[in-house]
């Protein structure tokens, strides 16, 4: 499925921490790496606490060590350095995704201050918010030399909109012989959304019932999905969470001991509507293991 990763570095060993994620892919599906860096218009002297690449020159010879150090027979790297200075460093990534057919984007998401700072407005949500490839993400707080991958989640909402995310989780299963836990999570009625939450304050009784309903139907939905994947002979657990998504996800990828969260998310046109009530944004944040993120292009259901 994955045949080639594009993995944006600037120099910095806190970019780098994506590199044993990333290899570990590689091997699993016999795919291509391709180590990238774009110059920088009015880049600044240091980034993270390191000096940053200067010039094209300096560039290439950093990924060249970097590709010295990651030399093993089972995986193919490739390098480029983009030399013309640019001023959108996430459109450049995008545009070079579509230019060397990238399937799969490996990217570091951090910040300097605060959980949303982490993404918010840095290189690696833009690439999220504006392009269509899909984005593996590792925190730089939870660095890694050896990844493997064991147990994959994968959270659902039990509608078709977000199953992209379950064939992927499927083939990097296959991949690295890896088992899934599927995860639906229903609200309380103290979890609902804005939107919902308004119906339940007038007509308490009847939203318990309808959420009590889902609860039984997202029962339903896991375990047709589950037997459907270990009669294919992928192993494979599930179960249904109440309350507020984001928290009911990241406890999951505790109790069950996930190496890999995939999910699905919306393309938004702007940052704003990136954080307008998605989870995406608190589960990256938060996790503790990378997040693979799939973009789905129908309308979120509200919660």
């Amino acid at each position: 499925m994955f045949k080639r990763f594009l993995v944006p570095l600037d120099g910095s060993k806190l970019a780098e921490s994506v590199l044993p994620t990333a290899r570990f892919f590689a091997e699993c599906f016999g795919a291509t790496m391709l180590l990238f860096h774009v110059v920088e218009q009015d880049a600044r002297t240091t980034v993270h606490g390191e000096r940053h690449l200067a010039n094209a020159a300096e560039a290439e010879a950093y990924l060249d060590e970097v590709a010295a150090r990651l030399a093993h027979p089972a995986v193919a790297i490739e390098k480029h350095v983009h030399a013309v200075r640019q001023a959108d460093v996430a459109a450049s990534i995008i545009e070079h995704a579509t230019e060397y057919a990238i399937d799969l984007i490996v990217l570091c998401a951090h910040g300097n201050s605060g959980w949303r700072d982490r993404i918010t407005g840095n290189i690696a949500q833009q690439v999220v918010a504006r392009g269509t490839t899909p984005v593996l993400f590792a925190r730089e707080n939870k660095l890694r030399q050896q990844f493997a991958c064991a147990k994959i989640l994968i959270p659902l909402d039990g509608t078709a909109i977000h199953e992209p995310a379950l064939p992927v989780a499927t083939d990097i299963a296959r991949a690295c012989g890896a088992g899934l836990h599927l995860l639906t999570v229903v609200p309380t009625t103290s979890t609902l959304s804005a939107e919902r939450s308004g119906i339940g304050t007038f007509l308490p009784t009847t939203m318990t019932a309808m959420l009590d309903l889902a609860q039984r139907g997202a029962v339903e939905y896991l375990q047709a999905l589950a037997a459907h994947l270990l009669a294919d002979g992928i192993p494979t657990t599930a179960n249904v969470a109440r309350g507020d998504v984001a928290p009911a996800i990241l406890s999951a990828m505790e109790r069950t001991h996930a190496d890999l969260i995939v999910l699905a998310t919306h393309g938004r046109g702007n940052l704003d509507a990136f954080w307008s009530g998605s989870v995406t944004p608190k589960v990256l944040s938060r996790s503790s293991v990378p997040v693979l993120l799939v973009r789905v292009t129908g309308e979120e259901v509200a919660r």
